[in-house]
């Protein structure tokens, strides 16, 4: 066997790593479809944070945008060039720091619009796991005795 098959695949991404990257970030051909698979979930989710913390901190740096969305960093870059290439996000030069390297990343009106959208769906499926958890909580309250005449399960206080 030769070894230009190693050699090729060193140079191209592999498929399953294209998936993931698309996986968290999307594709740039969205549809505008529900919400069907976990990693539909995941990338809205991961989307709509980096855009909540955007909105309010666009001075943010790269490194602490990773620790708040939980992501690494060369996971942030990745995402945010995203965002940009996809008009969600503009980048500017953040005037009051020192460093005239840092840059602030600003939501366009693309970006506030997709935002709201995202906050709808997420809250849609937050109210509808929250159901759901509260309701499989009852059951288990009722499963272990805890009825309404010996009141609410004993609560950890650690």
């Amino acid at each position: 066997m030769s070894d230009d098959g190693d050699a090729v695949s060193q140079c191209d991404p592999s498929p399953p790593e294209e998936a993931r990257r698309q996986s968290l970030c999307g594709s740039l051909r969205e549809s505008p479809g529900s919400v069907t698979t976990q990693y539909d979930k995941l990338r809205e989710d991961v989307q709509f944070r980096i855009l909540r913390l955007l909105k309010d901190n666009p001075e943010m740096s790269q490194r602490a945008l990773a620790r708040e969305v939980g992501v690494s960093t060369g996971g942030i870059h990745y995402l945010l060039k995203a965002l940009l290439d996809k008009g969600l996000l503009k980048l500017g030069n953040f005037t009051a720091a020192e460093d005239k390297r840092r840059y602030a990343y600003v939501l366009t009106p693309k970006g506030l619009s997709k935002k709201a959208a995202l906050t709808q769906r997420f809250l849609t499926r937050k109210r509808a796991e929250y159901m759901a958890l509260k309701a499989e909580i009852e059951a288990l309250e009722q499963e272990a005795g805890f009825g309404a005449d010996r009141g609410a399960a004993p609560r950890d206080e650690a």
